[in-house]
């Protein structure tokens, strides 16, 4: 090397490329909601399409479709049937094309006219204590709670089944039974909750983006990475 040329040093190279932006998504969803499981699957999609552009943090906030719910559930059918005025050909049109779109998307959805849904209270509540232990074993019980429902077709009334869920996620499995026994983060939940119905949210889900973007609905993910790079572009 000639004298007097000094090599550049690593901070200097560093100096002018671009991190990945942070960006807080706050996925508000239901457990028994199987277009909050589309919307998800494509967002991950999307997410993995933007990394070069983005570092997410992602929060699973609570929302229940059927706060009211019994605790020994509902015929789904005929859940469907009461509260939307579907027919049983609609109803099995639309399990076909949520099939469809999950399995496009890497999801088994194997629920059929028997399958039944719950009050998701105390699935909220686990999901609220395990964020705490990081935000990629939320996310994690998410998907295993998602699993437990639609895929295997578990009661989510029983409390073996979501301590089931999270030993799937890496979590403590007697710490998770204390919490359902507990009754803890109750009210955490019942905040949350109310929040969101303030923020005007009555449908999920609904994904916001640095609490100012938000996209309601199962969207592909085309949609979600459309959105993700405008926003890290600054042009909204």
């Amino acid at each position: 090397m000639p004298p007097g040329l000094a090599l550049p040093q690593i901070d200097d190279m560093l100096v002018g490329m671009s991190q990945p932006a942070p960006l807080r998504i706050d996925f508000v969803s239901d457990i028994v909601c199987p277009w909050c499981v589309i919307g998800l699957k494509a967002l991950e999609k999307a997410l993995a399409r933007t990394t070069d552009i983005v570092s997410p943090q992602l929060h699973f906030q609570p929302f229940e479709l059927n706060p009211g719910m019994a605790p020994e559930g509902e015929n789904s059918a005929e859940h469907v049937a009461r509260k939307y005025g579907a027919s049983a050909a609609q109803s099995a049109a639309s399990r076909n094309t949520i099939r469809d779109m999950g399995a496009d998307l890497g999801f088994a959805f194997k629920g059929g006219p028997d399958a039944r849904i719950w009050n998701t209270f105390d699935c909220h509540r686990l999901l609220h204590w395990a964020e705490r232990a990081g935000l990629e074993r939320q996310h994690a019980l998410k998907m295993a709670l998602f699993d437990a429902h639609f895929t295997r077709g578990e009661p989510l009334n029983d409390s073996e089944t979501l301590v089931r869920a999270a030993i799937a996620a890496g979590l403590d499995g007697a710490a998770a039974r204390d919490v359902l026994d507990s009754g803890r983060y109750a009210d955490e939940v019942r905040a949350a909750q109310a929040l969101w119905r303030d923020a005007d949210i009555h449908a999920v889900p609904a994904i916001i983006f640095n609490g100012r973007h938000a996209i309601l609905g199962g969207q592909p993910a085309e949609v979600f990475e459309k959105v993700i790079r405008r926003i890290a572009s600054g042009e909204v």
